[in-house]
């Protein structure tokens, strides 16, 4: 096995051969976020993918966003280096169950979260991301009933700050459900001075502490704005390598997670992860050789039903034009 600086340049050489473009999350570990051409949330991501004139993308995060990118860019060849990075979030809404709630609630608009999979967009009227699900539904019509999916937490958010009453489905992330507020009060203690920020996939106490609310990317950039030097992070751990690349000066904290879930919501293998659940297991599932081999054998590639992608394209192209 070549040593950790030929494997990263002879990744970049591949990509550079096969015309292809390196997408990661931040959530993948820091050496992942380092060989690729563009790191960045959902939200950005999708967009980078709708965008790229890139023969081919490899998609480093978990498999719903290759599928996200094979949907709105058909012709290219999207490559997801482990097929068994999934989404506990994205596992806790299944088709056949949002179709049946869909039916027992007949009327209703479906806006989803893009933690999920093509046949659950497929079955939406337009997707949201942490970082544009306020400016989506506050664009829909105020009479407007709707149903929210699958996180509970961030429906739960957007009705707080919105003024609506969606129906939420009971899903979660189960990185996200495991912060609590009395890890955040005891760091705070200390740690008085630090500036606590929470993404939007906590539970509502965890919000209620925390002094910054909003995505990956709301988070990096308040920390670089702000001028506070110490943070205390709830989220998946691996944004601190973004965090500290763009702010060298400043100190992060990340929360330690609970030893268990709570709260009732539906969070697959939310228990499989032993003592690190603020880690995504999935999203480190990408290495740099499984990057590597997908770019040599251009395998595992995402295929996806023509007729399935035609429905499910259409909810991201409207988040996209109404964000």
């Amino acid at each position: 096995m070549m040593d950790y600086t030929a494997l990263k340049n002879a990744i970049r050489q591949l990509a550079e051969e096969k015309k292809a473009v390196i997408l990661a999350h931040y959530y993948t570990v820091g050496e992942v976020q380092d060989v690729a051409d563009f790191v960045g949330d959902s939200l950005a991501l999708a967009r980078k993918a709708a965008q790229t004139d890139a023969k081919m993308i490899v998609m480093c995060g978990v498999h719903f966003m290759a599928e996200t990118c094979k949907l709105l860019s058909p012709e290219k060849v999207v490559l997801c280096p482990d097929p068994a990075a999934g989404c506990s979030l994205a596992d806790s809404c299944k088709a056949e169950d949002l179709k049946r709630f869909k039916d027992e609630h007949p009327g209703h608009l479906v806006v989803s979260y893009v933690n999920t999979t093509a046949a659950v967009k497929a079955l939406t009227d337009v997707v949201v991301t942490s970082g544009n699900a306020k400016k989506v539904v506050d664009q829909l019509p105020k009479d407007a009933k709707i149903i929210f999916g699958p996180d509970y937490n961030l429906g739960s958010y957007i009705n707080e700050v919105t003024g609506r009453e969606m129906l939420l489905w009971p899903g979660g992330c189960h990185v996200h459900e495991r912060f609590s507020v009395e890890a955040i009060v005891s760091m705070k203690k200390a740690h008085p001075e630090a500036v606590v920020m929470a993404h939007l996939e906590c539970k509502g106490p965890v919000l209620a502490v925390a002094d910054v609310k909003g995505s990956t990317a709301d988070m990096i950039r308040f920390a670089q704005e702000n001028c506070a030097t110490q943070f205390i992070v709830a989220t998946e751990a691996g944004i601190l390598h973004e965090l500290q690349r763009r702010c060298p000066d400043k100190e992060f904290l990340p929360v330690p997670p609970e030893t268990a879930g709570e709260g009732g919501l539906q969070t697959a293998d939310s228990g499989n992860f032993g003592c690190h659940c603020n880690e995504c297991q999935y999203m480190k599932l990408n290495t740099l050789e499984k990057i590597y081999d997908a770019l040599v054998n251009e395998q595992p590639a995402i295929e996806i039903d023509p007729e399935l992608a035609r429905e499910a394209v259409k909810p991201i192209q409207r988040m996209l034009e109404l964000s």
